[in-house]
């Protein structure tokens, strides 16, 4: 007499052992957390220290709220390991071993984050990673991003700048990210480039696109839009300061500059960019993703790729072992 396949799933995690689902995910992200310890050490160096990257500290909480957002379907679906997921972990973490052994910081934090990511596939299953992708691929924001655009942003918005002066009736010369104008001479500094402004707003505007658009058009569109936004934003303020400067001087222009766009001018955008966008949402948060019985749906496609959790675990400690090797063999 075959077995009853309600009972015998050897491969399948019941509902009422989630939690043992949990701690195996958690043993297996400790397994690459070790591994990849430095680059996460560089990246919580970055998102406390650096301005640039301070907004990622909002990160982790925003993942959490996604997850909890998703917490019906979740417990809805049926678990189950799914050994694809291994290629992609040996994948993303290829990456991490090349981005560390060519000493680009960039790649080999991508690769770490990438490969928690490719754990939940392999401990959790297919059903949980198609209910969880957003939150997944937002986990990706956690690496910090955006020095490499800092200096065609610094040309952009001396342009946007000059341009403003111009046409305000202020004279000023432009020499590269030098503007010469009757109170002084401004530089587009580093700090001046909006770089922060950029990547903070492209992550909200990410979030909202998602949770709030049914369209993939109307997604794209919010985000470049957002994008652009913030760039012409930053040059206005740019311009502004230079204005202000023909007044009131040079020196109490810059702090001047300081208080608007650190305290107010941020916040203005934002809401702006909220306000326009309020318009067009058509879905509540909760509902964004798929649906437990559409992730069955698909996930049930690919019944060869189920495998035991436990083995799962040990799969995903074994290839953390090896890379272990390889980076110091390298």
């Amino acid at each position: 007499m075959p077995p009853d396949s309600s009972t015998f799933r050897p491969a399948a995690v019941a509902n009422n052992d989630r939690k043992s689902l949990l701690l195996r995910l958690a043993a297996g992200w400790v397994a690459l957390f070790v591994l990849t310890a430095r680059e996460w050490g560089e990246m919580a160096h970055q998102w406390w220290n650096s301005d640039t990257y301070a907004h990622i500290l909002l990160i982790p909480p925003i993942l959490v709220w996604l997850i909890w957002l998703r917490r019906t379907e979740l417990s809805r679906s049926s678990l189950s390991a799914f050994v694809p997921g291994l290629g992609l972990l040996c994948g993303s973490l290829l990456i991490w071993l090349c981005g560390r052994a060519a000493g680009i910081n960039l790649v080999a934090q991508f690769g770490a984050v990438a490969a928690m990511s490719a754990t939940v596939m392999t401990i959790c299953g297919m059903r949980v990673m198609l209910l969880s992708a957003f939150p997944v691929a937002y986990s990706l924001f956690l690496v910090p991003f955006g020095d490499e655009i800092i200096a065609p942003l610094q040309q952009l918005t001396a342009r946007i700048a000059v341009a403003l002066t111009h046409a305000s009736g202020v004279p000023a010369i432009s020499n590269g990210l030098f503007i010469d104008t009757p109170a002084g001479r401004f530089v587009v500094a580093e700090e001046c480039s909006g770089v922060k402004f950029l990547i903070a707003m492209v992550a909200l505007a990410t979030l909202v696109a998602w949770t709030s658009f049914t369209s993939w058009k109307r997604r794209v569109i919010f985000v470049l839009a957002a994008a652009c936004v913030s760039v012409v934003a930053n040059g206005v303020r740019a311009w502004a300061t230079i204005f202000v400067a023909q007044y009131i001087g040079a020196e109490r222009a810059g702090g001047f500059d300081h208080i608007v766009y650190g305290w107010v001018f941020f916040a203005l955008v934002i809401a702006l960019v909220l306000g326009v966008g309020w318009r067009f949402i058509d879905r509540d948060p909760a509902n964004a993703g798929l649906s437990a019985t559409e992730a069955d749906a698909i996930a049930q496609r690919f019944p060869a790729g189920v495998i035991a959790p436990d083995l799962a675990v040990v799969l995903v400690c074994v290839i953390a072992a090896a890379f272990a090797v390889l980076v110091r063999l390298i």
